[in-house]
């Protein structure tokens, strides 16, 4: 009976080790954002509806992400007056910042490398969408049936939100860091609460044999 419970307890640390390892799904897209008091706050229309105001400042970045509470924000400073300095305001349009992240090469799908991150200004009509802007100055654009946005300036040539493992970009990550970072101890081995209740199971059956040879 004792030995019975020491292996079912065991059995159970093992399986929470293995639930902790487990490889996290995550969708490699384009997220869109607003840049509110020089915060970016992810938006919560798509571009397609979106209809900023003159002067606004919006972004998008490529990344792999489980959700929006987990999504890249855009990378460096936006800002108005610098992205939009020699396009002048006239009448009868407005103009609006895009700052355009196309990501790190962790997130970039297989055989693809990234383009440098960018800002333009597009100066379009009063009533114009964040859509029309950016096919006003990142040109090519592509769309899933959805309307989901896929590609901006041609990035990615393929693939629309598709799932990707969490383990993969943290592989992509790894390759990246310097050598000493790599040779971390921790790296890749069993979790100290797991070796830890190994050792408990195994005192605890050192102790229930002794009591047993004991009572014998």
């Amino acid at each position: 009976m004792i030995r019975r419970a020491l292996l079912l307890l065991l059995a159970s640390l093992l399986l929470c080790a293995g639930a902790g390892q487990a490889q996290a799904a995550g969708y490699r897209y384009w997220s869109f954002w607003e840049r509110d008091a020089g915060h970016w706050v992810y938006a919560t229309q798509g571009p397609s509806l979106a209809r900023p105001s003159d002067g606004d400042v919006q972004g998008f970045r490529f990344a792999v992400s489980e959700d929006s509470a987990d999504a890249a924000r855009p990378r460096g400073k936006a800002d108005f007056a610098t992205i939009c300095a020699k396009t002048p305001a006239r009448d009868g349009s407005k103009r609006v910042a895009l700052v355009l992240d196309f990501g790190t090469p962790s997130d970039a799908p297989e055989g693809e490398t990234p383009p440098a991150a960018r800002t333009v200004c597009a100066r379009i009509s009063p009533d114009a969408t964040t859509a029309e802007a950016l096919a006003a100055v990142a040109k090519p654009l592509r769309y899933d049936t959805n309307a989901l946005l896929c590609a901006i300036s041609g990035y990615p040539e393929q693939g629309c939100g598709e799932q990707v493992r969490q383990r993969q970009k943290e592989n992509h990550k790894e390759q990246q860091k310097p050598a000493a970072e790599k040779r971390n101890p921790s790296d890749g081995g069993p979790s100290l609460g797991l070796v830890a209740g190994v050792a408990v199971v195994v005192l605890l059956g050192g102790a229930a044999i002794w009591q047993v040879r004991r009572r014998g």
